[in-house]
């Protein structure tokens, strides 16, 4: 018995010990071929200061009406490309690229508010509203960009005029739960998060099939769209904040609060955020209009951008 018990600490050590140190003897190479973000912009690029960072934007259109687009997780304003101009005729817009997404700066040492936080997302985009110069402006959020429209309309009501909400994702999603949140913060996991969100890249082109309807439309133009921010430096572990800082949203338990106009777009054949949910969404909304966009996936922005238009055209005509 005694030489059990002996052999059954043994083993239990060896294991503390290989989940204390292993990690640190993971290697982690270095990324290769990364560039600073400025390197990688566009001759309509622009960066602003806002929420601690620097955000890159682009802009079109102009008029009264005033739009900000927030892309998804994994994408960056690139999503919006197929949109940007006809939504540049109903009034100015302005599309930017989230905290480590896209080539807005990626700190990874901050004083003050986490710069990946939903707090400071919600702050981001309340700047962006300002820069854009709108008192009043039209939310429009695209899956995990739902969400942060959707906060900040709950935090300054008196800004938003309306939501779009396309393929939101409000039942599902929002971080990990909050009990492993310390271990992912651990030393141990800091070192080979990065290695692990890495795995976008392999995978990346997995998902963006999964999330189309029709994989055909995807051309090798959208994949380079996607592939660009991986070039930029550090983008691994600012990937790997982004993940430690996010949380549950709680946003079911506060739909009511949200009186201003939204129009919910989905497509049909939504497998990433499931068409259920939006539809679901759009009937628990005081002041919804719902919109399924058949033979269409999860982003109807860029695989069917001339229905998502022609609801954004009706939805905008309506609001007063």
């Amino acid at each position: 018995m005694k030489r059990l018990r002996r052999a059954l600490l043994i083993v239990m050590l060896a294991a503390l010990l290989l989940v204390l140190i292993g990690p640190f003897l993971v290697p982690v190479p270095p990324l290769e071929g990364t560039v600073p973000p400025e390197d990688l912009a566009d001759p309509d690029s622009r960066f602003a200061e806002a929420g601690g960072v620097k955000v890159h934007y682009k802009t079109a259109g102009s008029g009264p009406s005033a739009f900000v687009l927030l892309h998804g997780f994994g994408a960056s304003l690139f999503s919006w490309h197929r949109v940007m101009e006809p939504l540049g005729a109903l009034g100015s817009v302005l599309a930017f690229d989230r905290p480590a997404f896209g080539l807005t700066e990626r700190p990874l040492e901050w004083d003050g508010p986490n710069p990946y936080s939903p707090d400071n997302q919600v702050e981001i985009t309340a700047a962006m509203l300002d820069h854009i110069g709108t008192g009043r402006g039209i939310l429009v959020g695209h899956s995990a960009g739902g969400t942060i429209a959707m906060l900040t309309a709950l935090r300054y009501p008196e800004r938003v005029r309306a939501l779009i909400l396309v393929d939101p994702a409000v039942y599902a999603g929002g971080g990990a739960p909050g009990w492993i949140k310390p271990l992912l913060g651990s030393p141990q996991a800091r070192r080979i998060g990065p290695l692990l969100v890495r795995s976008i890249q392999s995978r990346g082109e997995d998902i963006i099939r999964t999330a189309w309807h029709d994989p055909g439309k995807i051309t090798p133009g959208i994949i380079e769209g996607y592939r660009k921010p991986l070039k930029a430096h550090d983008w691994d572990r600012a990937l790997w904040e982004f993940t430690l800082a996010s949380q549950e949203s709680r946003l079911p338990e506060r739909l009511g609060e949200l009186k201003m106009p939204v129009l919910v777009i989905t497509g049909d054949d939504d497998r990433i955020v499931p068409t259920a949910q939006s539809v679901r969404l759009a009937g628990e909304l005081p002041n919804a209009t719902l919109v399924v966009v058949p033979d269409c996936g999860h982003l109807p922005h860029e695989e069917c951008p001339e229905d998502f238009m022609r609801a954004v055209r009706e939805f905008v005509a309506g609001l007063d």
